[in-house]
């Protein structure tokens, strides 16, 4: 029997059976299922599986968490399942079914982007590290001096000197890193065209040596474009055909020209291969791709692939700068959560690209990393509250950590967006700390880890606000999210997790009570005191609810056995549970049969939650229409816990007792 095998079974079952899965694969942490129908898989039956960590559905897919044992889950599931799992790509192609064209766009975006991502990384990191040596005046390091003359700034400031301006070291260490830095971005668009062909299924080279036909030396540098007159452009930068000319423009940093340009070599590649004999492709079919896609990127994709990207990264400035800043700032960070539930967020990164091409930073990644913490923020304070949940802590710590190294996923669909209340609350955090960084012009040298090691991407000058809406982002949501479980706010009524006021109060009740060896307790009634074998209802009889007495009343009113909280308050009222200070749980159940009465004849004096003492009054109950409606009068009370507790009635029995007398004990076993 395999490790997993009980609960690949159930999982099977939950799922809609074998006939409902069109293919399963597993990355690592995950299963992942297209479903024939998505409406059959039992959501809450499946998360209940002890191994499961949480479900959610993305770019088509039905996914399934299960950590670092999903191989051997997976193995057992296909083992149970009798399905042959399919490669990751295979499943992604089978979803395509299940998305629309917009997750279509995204999807190919997230898969072309994803694979360079780390470098794009490492060149943020480079690029604020160069910036700190290079950037950032320190008065300790004294006023700089140009030929023996003290520098000042325009307006009469001293200009103070850098750590490369004292030290030969790490002048040569900044000057080194200038290497990786600039390679990173000035030749962005050959990894950019060499992860469409990747994605395409197309000649992985003939991508690069395309993406390099745009970054070559031979071509003017696309950060000099501007610079350069158009009189010299036309005579020294063109390649002249006689009776025209094609402007030799390059592309350094340039996101939009280089994906257009490698999906059209890659759909060039696609056609060809159709149409030419095999035996003789591997001659013509990489020539009648590479050519004509270098034609279209030099003479129409890449100019107009240029002006999208600047009109894209102009709308965003401007958004980013212009005088209603702020609401753009409150907005996109409020909505980049909801973008990563969609898919949409993959856009961020050509917008980020283009924005540092053209203006030498972006304002936009700033509010992604304060995003991603804010929703880590909020699964922390789920996570806290629910911290003696060991299968809660199981999912929600892990995802806290996730989500603030950038990875948010986990925290998203496993307890954000599952629960509701801790998603609103990271929105309205994030959106908050958008609103602040855009208001402090936060700008980051590039995209970075996306998450608390965010600031290290950020300007020099800019980092101490960053840090500002880094708490704003950890403190409000943490905050928010407790309160809104506390008030009942945004939560799901299906959420077990989610306790109201009153249940906080019996949890806080159970964990603060003084355990006693003995416990007197009192009556609760007046009347007659039988042994509870006595009782009508077999249930109560035969101890099945726990052990106590019975007490057939003399008068309607029932009063606190104990001092403590009242822990069940059935809405018809015919029953209350309290919560002694020393841990004794206790049940009253006036009659046999009275929930049946739906209320009648009965009256709360208490609510659920409430802090009670001994003697005072619980429940007021009409003893004549309760005998009018044919049930009997007789009510158990009985100590439940009776794992900690034994019940045992004093006196002989059956005897008579007034309300407050002493009834029985709780020994503690």
């Amino acid at each position: 029997m395999g490790k997993f095998e009980k609960e690949a079974k159930s999982l099977l079952d939950a799922i809609g059976g074998k006939e409902n899965i069109t293919a399963v694969s597993h990355c690592a942490t995950r299963l992942r299922f297209v479903l024939a129908d998505g409406k059959k898989a039992d959501v809450k039956a499946i998360e209940a599986i002890p191994t499961v960590k949480g479900t959610f559905t993305n770019a088509g897919q039905f996914q399934v968490i299960i950590g670092n044992d999903v191989p051997i889950f997976y193995n057992d599931f296909t083992a149970v399942s009798g399905i042959e799992g399919v490669s990751k790509e295979a499943a992604k192609a089978a979803a395509k079914s299940n998305q629309n064209p917009i997750q279509r766009v995204m999807t190919m975006l997230a898969e072309i982007f994803t694979p360079i991502i780390p470098a794009i990384i490492v060149g943020g990191l480079i690029l604020g590290f160069r910036n700190i040596l290079e950037g950032v005046q320190i008065q300790a390091l004294g006023q700089k001096m140009v030929d023996g003359v003290a520098q000042f700034a325009k307006d009469g400031e001293p200009i103070y000197n850098t750590i490369v301006d004292v030290s030969k070291f790490w002048s040569g260490v900044n000057s080194f890193l200038w290497l990786p830095g600039e390679a990173i971005f000035h030749f962005l668009p050959v990894g950019i065209v060499w992860s469409v062909t990747r994605k395409m299924g197309t000649s992985q080279i003939l991508g690069i040596v395309l993406g390099i036909c745009l970054v070559s030396p031979q071509l003017l540098n696309a950060y000099a474009v501007a610079s350069t007159p158009a009189a010299e452009i036309a005579k020294n930068w063109t390649w002249d055909f006689g009776f025209f000319t094609i402007n030799r423009i390059g592309y350094q940093a340039q996101v939009i020209p280089a994906l257009l340009s490698g999906l059209s070599l890659s759909y060039l590649e696609i056609f060809w291969r159709k149409r030419i004999p095999e035996v003789i492709s591997m001659i013509f079919v990489p020539f009648l791709s590479l050519i004509p896609a270098l034609i279209l990127a030099h003479t129409v994709l890449g100019p107009i692939g240029w002006t999208l990207g600047q009109w894209l990264s102009t709308i965003v400035l401007a958004g980013l700068t212009g005088p209603v800043k702020w609401l753009f700032g409150a907005v996109f960070g409020a909505l980049y959560a909801p973008f990563v539930i969609t898919g949409l967020h993959h856009m961020t990164n050509a917008i980020d690209t283009q924005l540092v091409a053209d203006t030498g930073g972006t304002g936009l990644w700033p509010m992604i990393a304060l995003s991603n913490i804010a929703q880590g923020s909020a699964v922390f304070a789920y996570y806290w509250m629910n911290r003696r949940n060991e299968r809660e802590a199981q999912i929600s710590l892990p995802a806290t950590i996730s989500a603030y190294l950038g990875v948010t996923e986990p925290a998203l669909f496993g307890v954000n967006v599952k629960y509701i209340y801790p998603f609103v609350a990271g929105m309205i955090g994030s959106g908050l700390a958008g609103f602040l960084s855009v208001t402090f012009n936060v700008t980051a040298n590039a995209i970075g880890v996306g998450g608390l090691p965010g600031i290290l991407s950020i300007q020099a000058k800019y980092m101490f606000p960053f840090f500002i809406t880094m708490l704003v982002a950890i403190i409000v949501p943490f905050t928010l999210t407790i309160v809104f479980r506390r008030l009942g706010l945004f939560t799901k009524t299906e959420d077990e997790t989610v306790k109201a006021p009153q249940v906080e109060a019996i949890v806080e009740a159970k964990e603060a009570a003084q355990l006693a060896d003995l416990i007197e307790v009192a009556s609760p009634l007046a009347g007659q005191v039988k042994e509870l074998s006595q009782a009508t209802d077999p249930v109560f009889a035969q101890g099945v609810m726990g052990q106590g007495v019975v007490i057939e009343p003399s008068e309607g009113e029932l009063v606190a056995p104990v001092s403590g909280v009242v822990s069940v308050l059935f809405p018809t009222k015919h029953a209350v549970g309290i919560v002694s200070d020393q841990g004794v749980e206790m049940l009253m159940h006036i009659g046999m049969d009275t929930v049946q009465l739906d209320g009648k004849g009965f009256t709360a004096h208490v609510a659920q939650g409430d802090k009670v003492t001994v003697g005072q009054k619980l429940i007021s109950f009409d003893m004549d229409v309760i005998k009018e409606a044919g049930y009997v009068t007789e009510t158990p009370v009985i100590i439940t816990n009776q794992d900690l507790y034994q019940a045992d009635a004093l006196g002989q029995l059956p005897r008579v007792v007034k309300a407050g007398d002493q009834l029985m004990t709780a020994t503690k076993i």
